[in-house]
């Protein structure tokens, strides 16, 4: 796991200092050695740099980066880790490539050099990587298939700049980005920004399953890799015993992501994600698995209990961490610089901390992470999975028969009355911001002023974000390709990269497998959800091997008590940054609406916790990043 970065820029001075900037900002990706390659392009007019950050985990005396062939041609930077490289490594000896070491970077040079770009297609592992071709002056920049590993790109007069994180391309200089109001929109829509837009006008992320070509200041995409989720599902005979065979690809998921040359450990909520992680870890090492949990002093919202008895009984070597709104506060503003854009939930804050106490005994961990996105965990994919039944009650019917039973539900059931209200939205591709974001188009309307167009466009966008799937496909599979190609790379995953590789800590997901995604998607949407149980083949998968309790739980989530320390001890601090004197964002909203949004939310009327979060966070990023640059 590492952090990389460089550039090919026309007429530039001091290459060498900008690519030193842009790299020591991303130090803590990083920390156990750095390196870079120099040269010129076009006759000498071009710069081009290579930069990179290194976090040893495989071969440890060897993968030093950059790393180039024989004969000085092809020269690559890459972060990440690619799980099949032995196999890969006996494939290309047998086409007569030598290696000097044991590293998966010299195994991904000798698969470039044999296959070229495409040797994507033969990579299991995460990663983003940059390719410099020395004899056709051509960069080659591409992401895993799922989006595990950022990359960020901004192109300007035919230069192009990249790197894992947004901080090192405002380091290497220029013209600073404005901030986008489109992407300001999107993020009040989603709670995040999709992508490939970013909160910054210019910088986009290198969509997953992509590889691009840069050439001559031209820039072309290929696409490599499509969610199964989106094509049509193959008509195939389900297996014998489907839930076994489920069982085997993950046990092998989580095999492939142990290989390591230094201590690791997982993240343990005591949830089904992270305990299925555990379990299968302890088939496969010698000594016991290192367990890390993270948790509140407000009991209710604390899975400590959970997460020791699992640790418990498989003999875990545990950890916990306790937090509290004093920790929150204080690390708000450091996680929204590390993820360079406000935090979308507020559990960024407690990973990130949880990393901090896990490095300091490992290296590496594996988590839970993707498996309700790839098999189906939240309760909007049971609300789904009946969609298409749902709507085939006709309108009026919906309109004097169930309408008013739902209107008439009392406010405890308003996650119920939201879900019916945004089933009943057509087309289905209106109800993804529904699921996702804190404020509805008409919402929005009322509180945002001053802001711009574009509060309806960003529903048109979202019908354009990833919503190629299959026409025919279940409204399951559309809202889990969504999950998938949106929520999970622009977010979750974001999430889990910016929090750990700030503690210099690499973070490993079985669950984000093309193989196990493959396998899932190939069966019938019963396998995923089943009446009202969600992740049903998982939970049948682990019936024999985790205790009752922690199978039929409900899901809880990685929940963090803001809604209450909004109305007790953040509230100050949420005040403050909302309607204070040094607020940024206040000349966005309506104030009248706004103050009534507040105090709703601390008279306990209704419970706003999801959208003041995300006005805070807004906030907080506009101090961070907004003043230096200005807004188009």
């Amino acid at each position: 796991m590492c952090g990389i970065a460089g550039f090919v820029a026309r007429g530039i001075g001091d290459p060498a200092r900008r690519l030193a900037a842009m790299t020591t900002v991303i130090a803590h990706r990083g920390p156990d050695d750095h390196g870079a390659y120099l040269t010129t392009a076009g006759h000498g007019s071009s710069s081009v740099a290579l930069g990179h950050r290194r976090l040893a985990i495989i071969d440890l005396a060897g993968g030093r980066q950059p790393i180039e062939d024989a004969t000085g041609r092809i020269h690559l930077v890459f972060n990440g880790e690619i799980y099949n490289f032995r196999e890969l490594r006996e494939e290309l000896r047998e086409k007569g490539y030598e290696f000097s070491s044991s590293s998966d970077t010299e195994v991904l040079l000798r698969a470039y050099q044999a296959f070229g770009p495409g040797c994507v297609d033969r990579l299991s592992g995460m990663f983003a990587f940059a390719v410099w071709d020395a004899r056709t002056e051509t960069l080659i920049l591409a992401r895993d298939r799922f989006g595990k590993k950022p990359l960020f790109v901004r192109e300007e007069g035919g230069s192009i700049v990249f790197a894992s994180e947004i901080k090192a391309l405002l380091a290497y200089g220029g013209r600073p980005p404005a901030v986008d109001e489109t992407a300001v929109w999107d993020y009040l829509a989603y709670r995040y920004v999709p992508g490939p837009a970013t909160l910054f006008l210019g910088v986009r992320k290198v969509p997953p399953g992509v590889w691009l070509e840069w050439h001559e200041g031209r820039v072309v995409e290929h696409r490599y890799y499509t969610p199964p989720d989106g094509r049509p599902r193959e008509p195939a005979p389900v297996p014998i015993d489907p839930v076994g065979a489920f069982l085997d690809v993950l046990d092998a998921a989580v095999d492939r992501r142990m290989v390591s040359d230094v201590p690791f450990g997982a993240f343990l909520s005591g949830g089904i994600d992270s305990s299925a992680i555990v379990a299968l870890m302890t088939r496969h090492s010698e000594i016991p698995i290192a367990t890390f949990s993270v948790g509140f002093g407000e009991s209710r919202y604390s899975e400590l209990d959970y997460a020791r008895a699992v640790a418990t009984q498989f003999g875990t070597r545990h950890h916990e961490l306790t937090i509290s709104h004093e920790d929150v506060m204080a690390h708000l503003p450091e996680a929204v610089r590390y993820r360079d854009a406000p935090v979308a939930e507020p559990s960024d804050i407690p990973i990130l901390l949880l990393s901090r106490e896990a490095a300091r005994s490992v290296k590496m961990v594996l988590t839970g992470e993707g498996a309700d996105e790839i098999l189906g965990g939240y309760p909007k994919h049971v609300f789904e999975r009946y969609a298409d039944l749902y709507q085939r009650i006709p309108a009026f019917v919906r309109d004097r028969a169930v309408w008013p039973l739902v209107r008439a539900l009392p406010y405890r059931f308003r996650r119920a009355k939201t879900a019916l209200a945004t089933l009943g939205l057509h087309p289905w591709e209106d109800r993804m911001p529904r699921w996702f974001g804190a404020l509805s188009p008409a919402e929005r309307a009322e509180l945002v002023q001053g802001l711009g167009e574009g509060s309806g466009d960003a529903e048109r966008r979202g019908r354009g974000i990833q919503f190629d799937c299959a026409p025919g496909g279940s409204a399951l599979r559309r809202i889990l390709y969504f999950d998938q190609t949106s929520w999970l790379p622009d977010n979750l995953l974001e999430r889990g990269d910016r929090m750990t590789m700030a503690a210099s800590l690499e973070a490993r997901m079985p669950f984000v497998d093309h193989e196990l995604a493959a396998f899932v998607s190939a069966l019938p949407d019963r396998y995923r959800v089943r009446g009202t149980r969600t992740k049903w083949i998982l939970r049948e998968a682990m019936r024999r091997v985790l205790p009752k309790a922690i199978l039929e739980r409900p899901k809880v989530g990685f929940r963090v008590p803001v809604n209450e320390w909004f109305r007790g001890r953040m509230r100050e601090y949420l005040c403050d940054h909302l309607t204070g004197p040094g607020s940024v964002t206040r000349k966005y909203y309506r104030r009248r609406e706004l103050d009534r949004i507040l105090a709703e939310h601390f008279n306990g009327r209704q419970n706003h916790e999801k959208l003041l979060w995300c006005l805070l966070n807004l906030e907080v990023w506009h101090r961070i990043y907004a003043a230096p640059y200005r807004t188009a």
